[in-house]
């Protein structure tokens, strides 16, 4: 799987894939920079490492085949969270979420 997501390695945000069971399969550089201290989390199950309400929450977005999309702030830092499931045929196959550090100030376009 890793050779097929190389696009993803020096991508200045976060992207964690994991496989339907919930465990991590992938993480780009910027992931494992995140999340270095959990150490090493290829391998690892999702919900080892998320709240009830989180992994019942990823289990609906890969039942549902639906995307879910928020923000958060963490030590002064905004960040855009967008996880979504990934297919391969028509089938999801896991979750793919990617983690975009956001500007103090950004700006919005109508067009």
């Amino acid at each position: 799987m890793a050779n097929e997501l190389n696009w993803a390695d020096e991508l200045t945000c976060a992207v964690t894939v994991c496989d339907r069971e919930g465990v991590v399969i992938y993480q780009n550089a910027k992931a494992r920079l995140t999340f270095e201290k959990y150490g090493d989390l290829i391998g690892k199950n999702l919900k080892d490492c998320h709240g009830e309400k989180s992994w019942i929450k990823i289990q609906e977005l890969m039942k549902s085949e639906k995307t879910n999309t928020y923000t958060i702030e963490k030590a002064g830092v905004k960040k855009l969270i967008y996880q979504s499931p990934w297919f391969v045929e028509g089938a999801v196959k896991g979750m793919v979420e990617f983690s975009i550090e956001l500007p103090a100030e950004m700006p919005h376009f109508i067009r």
